[in-house]
């Protein structure tokens, strides 16, 4: 684990480099009738909430810091699958509609009319976001660092003590840091004292077109199904399309890698079959890993049995909009506040 150090008001914060998709959403890989089913109708309206509520909030602050990123509002669309027929997606807007998310029904003609996909119906959301991630992150570290806050990078962390006095790390090349508090934001490389928490790891491939601004659909929506495997498409500012999915429960990345041409191949066909205009032949293709969990949520909070020392682990993957929540709720959880979502994304 090579990670960053940020030192600031006493607290150490752990992280890794690795970037995270540009699709902001809100929206949670379970759709909101199955989170209700699993955790109760309640818990389940409260984590979609919250889930809105950072979108919002990155909106609103990196507007606020001049962070610019290539941020911008876009709906998306959720069209029938094998996980959500029709009549499941009208069960799930009722749902959406009722806790307060702005959410549309649009059957087959509606769907062909104002996006020219041809499926049996969709979901049309409103609030979520795409954004670029280098520019955000590195905009957001450009501001911690003019606030007062120290990196330190690279380093590797080989020994930790926690407790309520306080934490000590130790670095591979014999440096000592000493805080308050600490955070790990380590990605899916898991420190010995963070529980695994029930979550997998998961290939997944992905495709990027040539540019052709001219095809682009209504709005540039973000696209997805409720299917699984799922497949996923947004547009680039420069008009190319990246669409991904084909995932697959194993994450060994040499056949990850080697499954790439079969697995782009398969992708540039459903989006073609999806929409036809476009030229779905890849320019690019490439292939992860990431983290999900059984409830499409992250994990974040204080680590069982080490006072003071929190992990954030977004699985589910929608990290830009967990690591929005998972600040909210880590410094209120420092600052020894309550909130009532808290104990919904805990350790379980």
């Amino acid at each position: 684990m090579r990670p960053l150090i940020v030192e600031r008001r006493r607290t150490a914060l752990l992280g890794s480099t690795a970037a995270s998709t540009a699709l902001l959403q809100f929206e949670l890989d379970t759709p909101l009738t199955q989170l209700s089913s699993g955790i109760g109708a309640r818990a389940a309206g409260q984590v979609w909430i919250a889930s809105r509520d950072a979108v919002n909030e990155l909106r609103t602050r990196s507007h606020r810091l001049n962070i610019d990123a290539a941020f911008a509002s876009r709906p998306s669309l959720y069209l029938a699958g094998n996980v959500l027929d029709a009549r499941g997606l009208r069960r799930e807007v009722r749902l959406r509609q009722k806790i307060g998310l702005a959410s549309e029904y649009l059957d087959r003609r509606s769907l062909r009319h104002h996006f020219g996909i041809d499926r049996e119906a969709a979901l049309l959301n409103h609030g979520n976001a795409e954004a670029n991630p280098v520019q955000l992150a590195a905009g957001y570290l450009r501001r911690a660092l003019n606030a007062g806050a120290r990196l330190r990078a690279p380093h590797e962390i080989v020994d930790l003590h926690c407790s309520h006095g306080g934490i000590a790390l130790v670095t591979e090349d014999g440096i000592e840091i000493k805080a308050a508090h600490m955070v790990l934001c380590t990605g899916y490389e898991l420190a010995k004292i963070v529980p695994p928490a029930h979550n997998r790891m998961i290939s997944t491939w992905a495709i990027a077109t040539r540019r052709q601004p001219e095809a682009i659909w209504p709005q540039r929506a973000l696209v997805w199904e409720a299917s699984e495997p799922y497949l996923y498409l947004r547009s680039t500012d420069d008009g190319r399309v990246i669409c991904g999915g084909e995932d697959a429960d194993f994450s060994d990345p040499v056949k990850r890698d080697q499954l790439t041409g079969i697995k782009a191949r398969r992708i540039a066909g459903k989006l073609s079959r999806l929409m036809p205009s476009l030229d779905s032949r890849p320019d690019y293709m490439w292939a992860g890993t990431f983290g999900a969990s059984s409830t499409g949520m992250p994990t974040i909070g204080e680590i069982p049995g080490y006072p003071n020392c929190y992990a954030v682990m977004g699985y589910g993957g929608n990290g830009i909009t967990f690591s929005m929540l998972a600040s909210r709720l880590i410094t209120a959880a420092i600052c020894r506040r309550k909130l009532p979502e808290a104990h919904l994304f805990g350790f379980r």
